[in-house]
């Protein structure tokens, strides 16, 4: 049995380590409201430019080289991953997802894009083939990495390069969940339009014409889409590690007292055994 000594050092090594998860929490919920706002702000944006590019390309026979099935089997999967640990099974779920989709026989020409350092230095030693890797694009994401990221897979894609670009993340939903996202970017999927029998439909007069409009939205929806996934996995992430955080805090709570139990408990044996240590001796000593 472990003396009192190292009872109470193991004590104050398990509150100063419960004081750091407390922080880290705190830390994770001032981000997740800045994280928050971010994928609130993004959102409205990326809904109403699908409806918008839904009603357009209701109109318009155009085709766009975005929007053109290539028939060949190389694909880019885009796997986006936090920059650090400590946020439970946040990283591991997606790349146990992303690996298994990747053995099986969904993408039969894959290469890996990895925004993330968890993703990089997850796949670095892999035999997959890395063609992008940001490594710090995650510690502070700005509004310019969505265009940028999505230049660069609208160029591969159009170059001939790449058949189809895939994106895989986790989806900010609430403080308790994070669900994993597993869909194609490229080429475009036109949306679809919700018709609603209750309201007249309407058209527009659109200045320029729905084929130039077309063309231009088509892009900005592929950088859209992007910014979206970046700022989704940003806040998934805060929220996954203020959830840990709030675990570890009260896993160690739970340690503490189990420890002072103990502590009084050996503290009480000592006592009691040399209680009877000088009753023995007087008694010794009588005698």
């Amino acid at each position: 049995m472990a003396n009192t000594r190292d009872l109470l050092r193991r004590i104050r090594s398990v509150k100063g380590t419960q004081q750091i998860t407390k922080a880290m929490k705190m830390v994770a919920a001032a981000k997740l409201r800045r994280a928050q706002e971010a994928i609130i702000h993004a959102r409205p944006w990326a809904d109403t430019l699908s409806r918008v590019l839904a009603n357009v390309a209701a109109r318009t026979e155009f085709s766009h080289p975005l929007l053109e099935h290539h028939g060949g089997e190389r694909t880019w999967v885009v796997v986006i991953s936090s920059d650090k640990g400590l946020c439970g099974s946040f990283n591991s779920s997606l790349l146990r997802r992303i690996e298994k989709d990747l053995q099986s026989a969904r993408w039969p020409e894959p290469e890996l894009a990895v925004v993330g350092r968890k993703a990089s230095d997850y796949y670095r030693p892999r035999p997959w083939k890395l063609v992008l890797d940001e490594r710090e694009t995650m510690s502070a994401v700005t509004a310019d990495d969505g265009p940028r990221l999505g230049r660069q897979f609208i160029e591969a894609f159009t170059s001939g390069a790449v058949d189809s670009v895939w994106l895989a993340y986790s989806s900010f939903v609430n403080m308790i969940r994070q669900d994993l996202v597993v869909e194609r970017l490229l080429p475009i999927e036109p949306p679809v339009m919700e018709v609603d029998d209750s309201e007249p439909r309407v058209d527009y007069l659109y200045e320029p014409d729905a084929r130039t409009l077309l063309a231009e939205l088509l892009p900005r929806h592929v950088e859209t889409q992007v910014q979206r996934a970046l700022y989704d996995s940003a806040a998934a992430e805060q929220a996954a590690r203020m959830t840990s955080m709030d675990s570890a805090t009260r896993n160690a709570g739970d340690m503490i007292d189990a420890l002072t139990l103990l502590y009084n408990r050996t503290r009480q044996a000592a006592i009691t055994k040399e209680l009877i240590e000088i009753v023995s001796g007087a008694k010794a000593l009588e005698g």
